[in-house]
């Protein structure tokens, strides 16, 4: 006869006897009760009143306790043993699972690709290829812990206004190392967001009323910050090696934001002589050049290409990175390197504001860094990225054919498909009943455009390279006249 382990006996006298618990239900609401019923118990477990080795009621007395079905239970059971909230012994019923507690409580986004498919199962988990997602299972996460304790210290102090000391001296050998990027500590400014950089850009530059160029299509929160700090802004076309520098000249703009190591969406490379082209015309026409390096770690096909600021011998390039990609999204740091000339300028100009950035993140991601699990930490999910983009690459190949091309797939977290029958929108809603979500371009123009509904979006970052060829399966059906 199996044993249970002390971990797994019930608390109490009651030895294997299981607890009584009374979720409210509301029978009248929109949502499903099972869903109702998963809700209460992850918010138990998470707020510590259901703890680990607690037997759950069986589905049986549940059902009769609480008046409902048994698909309900099991459909809620099934989805929390998925979450790793429950988990089932054999011949011993449902236990409550030991829980590691999140860095941050999972937002109802992050819940969402665990939401039920329309026409599907119960409580069958969506392959949801959103872009900026990261690999959970990949997180150093002891060792981040480590270094979240040791930054304790600053939880008393307000912080440098531009930036953690330590932090800036890191960043500063890192984009040496790794961009090419020579810069001083003094000249690098923390900021909570690629959205707080740019702000801080447009103010730094007195932008508003002027005009600012950027990639058609481009990031459309950069566009939303452009567009609220009072610029009128210029949409440049894009050609096979980047943007149009001959459209940038003809713009009259005062400063141009590209995304030149890996564009986005598009995902082309701005080659050498077309940065050239561009660093020239900012040295004749005294324009700033705000390049977004944001996923430049992550590049699987031909040699690094220089960053613009490495290029930049006369200080009109502002280089912005960011944590978000390569570490942390929630931690919610960026940076940007700005030339000798605006650092006096923001000293001036911002000397009385507080650093919007938490000093603890940026005191703990610059031990992190000193410590050298930083480099450790990019060079593993290089090679897990870099598995994963072949294994989405290669079931595109096998379950679409020709029915897609594509696009972008050089370097980066995310491709393009280029549907070559079927309509983006129309493919994307088919997909979401067959449990795969898909994205849209509509976003990334700055006015609407047909051109949209040709290409679906597909980030692979947070995926398995299971989920991956499960969805680009799912997917595939979703096409016309798809070679199976």
């Amino acid at each position: 006869m199996e044993k249970v382990p002390e971990s797994k006996k019930s608390i109490g006298t009651g030895g294997e006897c299981a607890m009584e618990i009374t979720p409210f239900l509301q029978r009248e609401s929109p949502e499903p009760l099972y869903g109702q019923l998963c809700d209460w118990i992850r918010k138990e477990i998470e707020e510590g009143r259901l703890l680990p080795g607690m037997k759950m009621p069986s589905i049986r007395h549940l059902m009769t306790h609480l008046k409902v079905s048994r698909n309900t239970i099991e459909t809620a059971y099934q989805q929390l043993q998925s979450e790793g909230y429950l988990e089932s012994i054999p011949k011993r019923g449902i236990w409550v699972a030991e829980i590691e507690k999140p860095l941050l409580p999972m937002s109802a986004a992050e819940r969402e690709e665990y939401v039920r498919p329309e026409n599907g199962n119960a409580g069958e988990r969506i392959v949801d290829f959103k872009y900026g997602t990261v690999d959970p299972h990949k997180f150093p996460l002891k060792h981040w812990k480590k270094a979240l304790a040791d930054a304790a210290d600053q939880m008393l102090q307000y912080g440098d206004n531009q930036g953690e000391p330590e932090l800036r001296r890191e960043i500063s050998n890192y984009l040496l190392q790794s961009r090419g990027v020579r810069c001083t500590p003094e000249q690098i400014v923390v900021t909570s967001g690629t959205q707080a950089s740019v702000t801080l850009i447009c103010r730094l530059l007195e932008l508003r009323g002027k005009t600012a160029a950027m990639e058609e299509p481009g990031y459309y929160r950069t566009r939303s910050v452009l567009k609220d700090q009072g610029c009128r802004i210029a949409p440049v076309p894009l050609e096979k090696d980047g943007l149009s520098v001959q459209a940038v000249e003809r713009s009259g703009a005062d400063a141009v934001y590209v995304t030149p190591s890996h564009q986005f969406p598009f995902g082309m490379i701005m080659s050498v002589s077309k940065r050239m082209r561009l660093l020239k015309w900012a040295y004749r026409t005294g324009g700033y050049i705000i390049e977004d390096d944001y996923d430049s770690e992550f590049r699987y096909q031909g040699q690094p290409i220089p960053s613009l600021k490495s290029l930049d011998e006369q200080e009109r390039v502002i280089y912005l990175g960011t944590f978000s990609k390569s570490f942390l999204p929630s931690a919610r740091l960026s940076y940007l390197v700005l030339p000798p000339s605006l650092t006096v300028r923001y000293s001036r100009k911002f000397a009385h504001y507080h650093q919007s950035a938490s000093p603890v993140i940026q005191k703990a991601i610059a031990g992190f860094m000193q410590s050298g699990e930083f480099e450790k930490h990019i060079r593993r999910m290089r090679k897990a990225y870099h598995r994963k983009h072949q294994a989405l690459l290669k079931s595109i190949k096998q379950y679409m054919g020709s029915q897609a091309d594509i696009v972008g797939e050089k370097s980066g977290l995310h491709i393009l498909l280029k549907l070559n029958n079927a309509s983006a929108f129309e493919t994307a809603e088919k997909a979401l009943q067959k449990g795969v979500k898909v994205h849209s371009l509509s976003d990334y123009w700055s006015e609407p455009n047909a051109e949209a509904d040709g290409y679906l979006m597909l980030g692979f970052g947070g995926l398995s390279a299971e989920d991956i060829e499960t969805g680009i399966r799912s997917l595939a059906a979703c096409l016309p006249h798809t070679a199976r």
